[in-house]
């Protein structure tokens, strides 16, 4: 007889694999890009570029074909390996190509790929398996800007701008270069959308370029710990209603290596932006605003001789006007171009002629046009991603150039990152949404249908992942809907009363709420959940992508309806049963930084504990560009500035403040912060102070798991 004690004991044995294992947790290291594993548990991706109409998979060690030129999915076809091109191209261990990630195909019609190593450019032809070009590189050059259609190479070394021709001799394009005067680089502290500083011609035969004088702006005192003594290390840090830089352009001819510069008169207190050249390369198209920034025209010059044309369009706001996109012109009609305005109170696209003749509003409505992807040549429309199906989201669609007609490329949900093929016929679309991973898609933009690539499994299976949900409230006006992410604690309880974190940011130029995988949930926000906090996010009025009242109902009074609206989400969280009121947090950096420290001290009794990164505290230390913008001059608008300190709040501070910053921050300056101690300690109030030395505005690496552990921890202590 079958002792039953055994039997029970077998049974266990055999369904012990079977039964439920417990979820993994997270770490820090799982959750934030600096940390050791959080690579390891992104969505599975697809590395492509575009060689022509033929879609292309990047790997570290080889190239394949994954379409043809028709837009249909084919069997990864091999083009060629990293083995095969270093071998080609005769490179040793210090100067091989180490990975095939950014290749990218010049021509669609040749077998020939671009790389880079450290020390030269190359074209392999993998049908010839050669190398048919190869140009050196400069050691210690920065801002490097190629033309693949000269084959000539901008670059900056020693505060001179230098181009590299084809060939391979270098051109000095300037020699006076300094700190203070600064060539080849992005000006205007990277506002009005530039993010450099040459811009090649279509065909590559001319440069222009930002000249920079800032020999007339304060030196902030920055100090580099890494020498014995520190070292002084200035940043030119113009100031709100302070003396700004003087900005030129100018124009190189490699060919003649001559440089001329556009006639656009006194740069003092102007802003140049925006830089475009027309497709014959002879004419320089710039916007140029007053430092008011009330006014925005586009003018054009003679790049032979940097003479002014004229002006083709103008355009006014007495709050301000904020252009971030240059001209494009159309690629089948070169007297024809596109034109980004907010005008009409949202980003839309106009055309216009070279003359300046408005021809008609290509987009209209309660949406914002987010980026012109491209062009269909073929059926002459434009490519755009909008947000009209919601304002949370990005979808794309097919803008026919003659009447307007959009036509959607994409399913209506999520937001999608698009790739254009060479002729627009096709696009590569990345997206996720809440309840997608990710996907990705072959889509003819004739059409909009689409091929499916890649759906991605979750990476995340097995792990204890928090609930995540979004949803609108009403702001303080009543009538406009905010939108929300609200992450509950994992193991919910209903029953019971947890601590929540408010994060915020709250600023012009960003949103933090999307129709993303998890609403756009950041790593340390599981973090928490997993810890047993709630945390919630709205975006307030005066964030982006709303339009032009919704983001500019802050102006000249930053901080103060941000406000209201934040406390509007703090009522909502109050009607939740299973938020502990008595235990609210609020946590943001930059901006969110400002908001989190003006939260703590404006609401000492709705907050409890604070952790403010990099905040900015008195707007009249921010910088002239973004600060005038949206509050004027502090000689414009003392009562603005006076009444948005959060100097003369720092007596109200009753709960736990930790403000965080990098000690070096080019941003935020330290100032903010060291005047805000200094308020403190006169008031009586006890902030806590901690600072990442040779860390700038945000910590990367291993300092970010050291933040957001110091973050938690102060929470755990204070607030748990």
């Amino acid at each position: 007889m079958i002792n039953k004690s055994f039997l029970t004991a077998v049974l266990l044995l055999i369904a012990l694999p079977f039964m439920a294992q417990p979820k993994k947790t997270f770490t820090l290291d799982d959750l934030l890009s600096g940390g050791s594993n959080f690579w390891n548990l992104q969505p599975k991706n697809l590395h492509t570029t575009w060689w022509g109409d033929v879609l292309v998979e990047l790997d570290v060690d080889e190239c394949r074909q994954i379409s043809d030129a028709k837009g249909r999915s084919v069997y990864p076809k091999f083009l060629f390996t990293l083995d095969e091109l270093n071998a080609a191209a005769g490179l040793d261990d210090k100067n091989k190509v180490r990975s095939l990630y950014y290749a990218s195909f010049p021509d669609g019609e040749r077998k020939e790929v671009f790389v880079r190593t450290s020390r030269e450019n190359l074209i392999y032809d993998w049908g010839e398996k050669k190398v048919v070009w190869r140009q050196p590189r400069v050691a210690g050059a920065t801002h490097a800007d190629l033309s693949l259609a000269s084959r000539c190479e901008a670059y900056v070394r020693d505060w001179n701008l230098y181009v590299m021709t084809a060939d391979g001799a270098e051109l000095a394009v300037t020699t006076d270069g300094s700190r203070e005067l600064v060539y080849g680089q992005s000006v205007h502290r990277d506002e009005f959308g530039i993010r450099k500083g040459t811009f090649w011609s279509p065909k590559g035969n001319l440069l222009a370029f930002y000249r920079m004088d800032q020999s007339m702006v304060t030196d902030y005192p920055q100090v580099d710990i890494s020498d014995r003594p520190a070292r002084y290390a200035p940043d030119k840090y113009p100031m709100a209603g302070m003396t700004s830089h003087k900005v030129t352009v100018g124009i190189f001819n490699p060919a003649t290596k001559q440089t001329v510069y556009l006639k656009a008169g006194d740069p003092t207190d102007r802003y140049f932006t925006n830089i475009a050249w027309s497709p014959d390369e002879r004419t320089v198209y710039m916007i140029e605003l007053p430092r008011s920034q009330d006014k925005a025209e586009l003018v054009a010059y003679d790049a032979a001789t940097g003479d002014r044309k004229g002006v083709l369009y103008t355009e006014t706001n007495p709050k301000y006007v904020h252009p971030q996109h240059p001209i494009v012109f159309l690629p089948w009609d070169d007297t024809k171009f596109i034109y980004q305005s907010e005008r009409d109170g949202y980003n839309h696209l106009y055309l216009f002629d070279t003359t300046g003749k408005e021809l008609r509003q290509l987009t209209q409505g309660e949406f914002v046009v987010l980026d012109l992807v491209g062009f269909n040549t073929k059926k002459k429309a434009l490519i755009v991603s909008t947000t009209e199906a919601s304002p949370i989201q990005a979808n794309l669609y097919a803008v026919s150039v003659a009447n307007g007609k959009r036509t959607p490329l994409d399913g209506g949900t999520g937001c999608h990152t698009p790739s254009l093929s060479a002729s627009g016929a096709f696009v590569r679309d990345l997206w996720s949404s809440p309840d997608v991973v990710r996907k990705i898609d072959l889509t003819a933009t004739a059409t909009g249908k689409s091929v499916n690539l890649l759906t991605a499994a979750d990476p995340w299976a097995g792990y204890d992942v928090p609930e995540i949900t979004g949803g609108t409230i009403k702001a303080a006006d009543g009538t406009t809907d905010l939108y929300y992410r609200l992450v509950k604690p994992t193991n919910f309880d209903p029953n019971k009363k947890y601590p929540t974190v408010v994060y915020v940011y709250g600023g012009p130029g960003i949103r933090n709420v999307e129709a993303t995988r998890n609403f756009m949930a950041r790593g340390w926000e599981i973090y928490m959940a997993q810890r047993g906090y709630v945390v919630f996010v709205v975006d307030n009025r005066g964030s982006s992508r709303r339009g032009f009242a919704f983001e500019s109902a802050t102006f000249r009074h930053l901080g103060d309806v941000e406000m209201q609206d934040q406390l509007k989400g703090v009522e909502f969280l109050k009607t939740l049963p299973y938020v502990d009121a008595d235990r609210l947090g609020v946590h943001g950096w930059s901006f969110g930084g400002f908001m989190t420290t003006n939260l703590m001290c404006s609401y000492p009794d709705v907050f409890k504990v604070g952790v403010a990164g990099g905040p900015v505290i008195d707007w009249k230390y921010y910088e002239v560009m973004y600060g005038e913008r949206y509050m004027d001059t502090p000689q414009e608008n003392p009562e603005g500035y006076a009444s948005t300190s959060l100097l003369g709040k720092a007596k109200n501070l009753k709960g736990r403040l930790q403000v965080i910053i990098g000690y070096n921050d080019p941003t935020c300056v330290p100032q903010h912060s060291l005047a805000f101690l200094r308020a403190c300690e006169d008031a009586g109030t006890q902030p806590d102070f901690f600072v990442y030395p040779g860390q700038g505005h945000n910590m990367y690496g291993k300092d970010m798991i050291h933040l957001h552990e110091r973050i938690t921890r102060y929470f755990d202590d204070y607030l748990k």
